[in-house]
């Protein structure tokens, strides 16, 4: 089952690429040290890293058969509204719209002035004001041309695998380093649920990749191919690199780092050497900001399209000189501005992860459905090892929104509440369409 109206181009190397490229980002130079500090411990830090490794995996292998029987526009959006009905497509959609993306953008930005304050020193203040001077230009940069931001999209895809190469390279031959070697402690700390939250975090993207499946060559068995190979790729870096930073850094200042790739730069290097890993991490961070503004504006404008949204056609428009979705990528933007100032990095990836675990949850779970409405069709690809591996999927989903909750309830609930706003949104444009 495919979609004739699109080519299937992609090979297993090109899904690779994109797999990758979408999920490594700025994630594994911020998220060490609060794992570490949630986990308790480094050897509890590695479990977590690997437990929402494997959680990821799960996940993405199985929506990969929804999107294999159900392979048109809209990814998730469109799987959740299939299989649960429109009211659960519309809340994702809005969750996209006003959380999701526009958190993510807020988060990146907050990480790229978190990494200029190493070169310039700057008070919280300053750093939000950079924070919301890179998120402005960024926009800008994609109101006035979608082939720019595809440029700087390549570069930092390059430019983020330097410093994670180097770092690696020499952490591996570096003997005598005065980190937190041994990795001893407990396995589980007390917030391992919020620890593996935040490594999800790092492992966010892998969901669009299943938006490839109508445009690549036998994704019946190309497709889990590259879900595999990249996520067991993108979990052995992470492991990887953890175990650099937790041998370069004593427990004390990995406690106290917010930049943990950055000082585990400056252990390795020495301060003028680890000032051209911080830039190429920099490097990294604006190519996730971009690909993340880039992307993130499509979803209101999308849904403006389908008159989803409050302002549908003023979202829907798109610019008659450049020819991108001006309204709808300054709307990302001033949702950003919001949350940057509202949020640290770390507050908004929690809530952020949180909420879009729900839907994740939804989209595993939705496997069963798929297969008792019979929409399933044999001769595409199904999920290895049914039910076991939806099972881990849906049981890690679950295990991370439970322990979130009890660990840190009024993030969960914000999140909730944000989420059930959308609800009367979804009723009133009901009511209009329909009128």
């Amino acid at each position: 089952m495919g979609n004739k109206n699109l080519k299937q181009t992609i090979t297993v190397s090109g899904g690779l690429s994109i797999i990758v490229g979408i999920i490594i980002g700025s994630g594994i130079f911020m998220k060490p040290a609060v794992v570490f500090r949630d986990a308790g411990s480094t050897a509890g830090a590695l479990l977590a890293w690997l437990v929402g490794g494997v959680v990821t995996l799960a996940a993405a292998l199985t929506v990969s058969e929804i999107a294999a029987n159900i392979p048109r526009p809209g990814g998730l959006y469109t799987y959740l509204e299939e299989l649960y009905g429109r009211r659960w497509g519309f809340l994702l959609g809005w969750v996209q719209t006003v959380i999701s993306y526009p958190a993510s953008v807020g988060a990146q930005s907050i990480a790229f002035a978190l990494y200029v304050a190493y070169f310039i020193p700057l008070s919280t203040g300053q750093q939000r004001l950079v924070a919301l001077g890179v998120l402005a230009l960024l926009v800008g940069l994609n109101v006035l041309s979608t082939r720019c931001s595809g440029i700087i999209q390549m570069a930092a895809t390059i430019g983020k695998l330097v410093p994670i190469v180097i770092i690696l390279a020499m952490g591996a031959f570096s003997g005598a380093l005065p980190g937190s070697a041994g990795m001893s402690g407990e396995l589980i700390g007390a917030g391992m649920g919020s620890a593996v939250l935040g490594t999800l975090w790092a492992y966010d993207g892998w969901i669009g990749v299943t938006n490839m499946a109508g445009e690549m060559r036998n994704p019946r068995k190309n497709l889990p191919r590259v879900i595999v190979i990249g996520l067991v790729f993108v979990i052995a870096v992470y492991l990887a690199f953890n175990l650099v930073v937790f041998n370069s850094l004593s427990p004390e200042q990995l406690s106290l780092s917010e930049t943990p790739g950055s000082d585990t730069a400056v252990a390795l290097f020495g301060e003028k050497g680890a000032a051209l890993i911080s830039a190429g991490i920099m490097v990294s961070v604006f190519g996730s900001l971009n690909g993340y503004l880039m992307t993130g504006a499509r979803v209101p404008q999308a849904m403006g399209e389908k008159g989803l949204l409050p302002a549908s056609r003023v979202l829907a428009k798109i610019h008659p000189v450049f020819g991108t979705p001006g309204n709808a990528l300054i709307l990302q933007g001033v949702l950003a501005a919001i949350y940057v100032l509202s949020g640290t990095f770390n507050a908004l990836t929690d809530i952020l992860i949180f909420v879009l675990w729900i839907f994740f949850t939804m989209g595993v779970f939705g496997v069963f459905l798929l297969r008792k409405k019979g929409l399933s069709a044999k001769e595409n690809y199904r999920v290895p090892l049914y039910p076991v591996v939806p099972a881990i999927g849906v049981a890690g989903g679950a295990f991370v929104l439970v322990s979130t909750l009890i660990g840190d309830p009024v993030k969960s609930l914000i999140g909730i509440l944000l989420t059930l706003a959308g609800l009367p949104v979804f009723h009133l444009v009901q009511k209009r369409n329909q009128k």
